[in-house]
């Protein structure tokens, strides 16, 4: 009896401790889309991006490896124009 207890309320809490990420997960996505919504240049390819297969996801992940070069070198060139440096 005292086994079967302990199965059901481990299992209980595991359903419990799922639900709550899941919910925590569900409003982080919700905030970090609309941050990119928010933000007037950025690429609202990402919005949604964690309902992607697998291979559209790898797709993306090669397109955005890409695209640090050129941000680099327009940050680069912001700051040798006398502009701040990003935090």
């Amino acid at each position: 009896m005292i086994n079967t207890s302990t199965t059901i309320i481990t299992f209980l809490m595991v359903f419990l401790i799922q639900n709550t990420q899941n919910r925590d997960n569900g409003a982080i996505h919700a905030k970090l889309d609309e941050l990119i919504r928010a933000m007037g240049n950025a690429d609202n390819e990402y919005i949604g991006i964690e309902h992607l297969t697998d291979e559209e996801l790898k797709e993306t992940s090669r397109r955005s490896r890409r695209t640090p070069k050129s941000c680099t070198r327009s940050a680069s060139a912001g700051r040798a124009a006398g502009g701040r440096s990003p935090p």
